[in-house]
């Protein structure tokens, strides 16, 4: 299951990643923190053990001197160790050798230097060079592949991961340099990863073979966590984290929205919490910082309303009332004093935030019934004015015309990918389209070569060049991977409601086949426009 995508513009990317590598100052960090895990698997064994000892004291187990169990078997089997061959036995010793030449096991000296650099050209990454990042779970194991995708060649493949400690259920990319290289001068290339955990990790993306994140915001105490699980607290998330938006004005400053019912905000340069919002009742889905203005938010969540507010004043609230849970939100960034609201009851709202009366938002401008089940995915075009892009657990993407608040679809189609949990345009190629769903599979789509695009939001010289649709990019799943159940999408929604590479070809689009003109006639007259005003 891919349950998040984000894109990485052209040129952030290290032109040589780095391997990660055992500093005395990383070895420091890394040894707190696996002391921390070490100490609560420590209180575990011992609880383990006072259970054991309660069971082995039991009068009706005594009979069976369940203390002796292993005993009669304890000389055969040292007997047989001690006459059998070690599988190492050629082995001369574990040793260390500082210097490698002095090592008996490393054959290989000469062109040493060659092998290096044709390493490191298989590493490198190209200023031309996307990359996307997947997060991706598969068999109880959780992790981001970073993928490099080449336009020019239309080819997608993963470039490195790195695992993840629980499902991931958002992705946020930033260029603040945090952790280990928060004094180097520039900026990096980072991604912050929301989980099921109530904590965040911001992973160095120009490192690989990572072992742990640069930077962790949260609580790292796993007593202190399961005193206080899923009960607000003013420092740290105690629930699983749904959301996250980082400022690119107040570039320090890091929004998360939890299932604790909170909305925190994150100082990255001190990794901790400066600020926390309760307003919510319900679990918080989504929280996005307004794309101008650097202190205003919005804020949406399971009790089906939507908060914008300026964090400076957190008690001036305007609320809007929605008719199910809220699954996204998104700021119209060619009109910012507006924004988008997908919902669980498959429909997009559009409101004006201006239209506020004591603290209650008016009646949205229009009302788009966009699809048959919860509005998962939304995006709208960073370019073109009115390209709103939908995904559902219908399976289907549809693009919208939403020009002059007269919503019509445009195109709706199904790219394979079962539910679809992602959908992302690319920051330099805006026609492309990264979506990712409950198949596991993500599939990049070039919208500037299909027919209805075209003759929708092109110009007349666009109009005019007739053009082959490319077929759509993606990565292709393995065969023998068997569906469980942490890649059902019901089962992951269910936990989340708390009750929480070859070019593929794509399925044909509901409006290209002739027998069903008459449903995308009704298709588009359920996207209906109500003026508010």
């Amino acid at each position: 299951m891919i349950s998040a995508l984000a894109w990485v513009r052209k040129g952030a990317a290290a032109e040589k990643p780095t391997t990660y590598e055992m500093t005395e100052e990383e070895y420091t960090r890394i040894q707190g923190i696996a002391a921390l895990e070490i100490e609560d698997a420590k209180k575990e064994l011992k609880e383990k053990s006072k259970l054991d000892d309660e069971i082995l004291n039991d009068p009706a187990l005594k009979d069976f001197d369940l203390d002796k169990y292993d005993d009669s078997d304890h000389g055969s089997d040292q007997e047989e160790a001690e006459g059998s061959a070690h599988v190492f036995s050629k082995i001369k010793g574990l040793s260390y050798y500082k210097e490698g030449e002095e090592d008996p096991y490393i054959t290989f000296k000469d062109g040493e230097e060659d092998l290096e650099e044709d390493e490191a050209d298989e590493v490198r990454i190209f200023g031309s060079d996307n990359l996307l990042l997947v997060a991706k779970t598969e068999d109880d194991i959780s992790n981001i592949e970073v993928c490099v995708f080449e336009g020019e060649s239309d080819n997608l493949f993963v470039h490195h991961d790195f695992m993840l400690p629980a499902f991931p259920l958002a992705l946020e990319w930033l260029d603040y340099r945090v952790g280990r290289k928060a004094q180097e001068p520039g900026g990096g290339s980072y991604v912050a990863v929301a989980t099921f955990e109530p904590r965040i990790e911001i992973w160095d993306l120009d490192t690989m073979d990572g072992m742990y994140p640069d930077l962790v915001l949260g609580c790292m105490d796993k007593k202190q966590l399961r005193k206080c699980r899923g009960k607000p607290h003013a420092e740290f998330h105690t629930d699983a984290v749904m959301s996250l938006s980082w400022n690119k004005n107040v570039r320090n400053l890091l929004a998360s929205s939890s299932a604790d019912t909170t909305v925190k905000l994150w100082d990255l340069n001190t990794g901790k919490c400066v600020q926390s919002y309760d307003h919510h009742k319900d679990k918080v889905q989504a929280v996005q910082w307004h794309p101008t203005e650097p202190s205003v938010m919005l804020t949406g969540g399971y009790d089906q309303r939507v908060a914008a507010f300026d964090s400076r004043a957190p008690n001036a609230i305007s609320w809007w009332t929605m008719d199910a849970d809220v699954e996204s939100i998104l700021w119209d960034i060619h009109s910012p004093s507006h924004f988008f609201v997908a919902t669980e009851a498959g429909t997009v709202r559009y409101f004006d935030i201006r239209n506020v009366t004591n603290g209650q938002g008016a009646a949205p401008i229009y009302t788009l019934v966009a699809h048959d089940e919860a509005v998962s995915a939304m995006d709208q075009h960073p370019t073109v004015r009115g390209l709103l892009v939908t995904g559902s657990a219908d399976e289907t993407v549809k693009v919208w015309d939403v020009r002059e608040h007269r919503p019509s679809m445009v195109i709706s189609r199904n790219l394979d990918v079962g539910s679809v949990f992602a959908a992302r345009f690319c920051p330099d190629e805006p026609m492309l389209m990264a979506v990712g769903g409950s198949n596991g599979e993500s599939r990049i789509w070039d919208m500037s070569t299909n027919a209805d695009v075209r003759s929708t939001f092109g110009d007349a010289t666009v109009r005019a060049v007739p053009v082959v649709e490319k077929p759509l990019v993606g990565l292709q799943k393995d065969e023998d991977v068997d569906d469980d159940e942490d890649d059902n999408p019901d089962a992951v929604i269910a936990e989340m409601h708390g009750d929480v590479m070859q070019p593929l070809e794509a399925k044909p689009s509901d409006d290209d086949d002739e027998e069903d003109d008459d449903d995308d006639d009704e298709e588009e007259d359920a996207a209906m426009a109500s003026d508010s005003e």
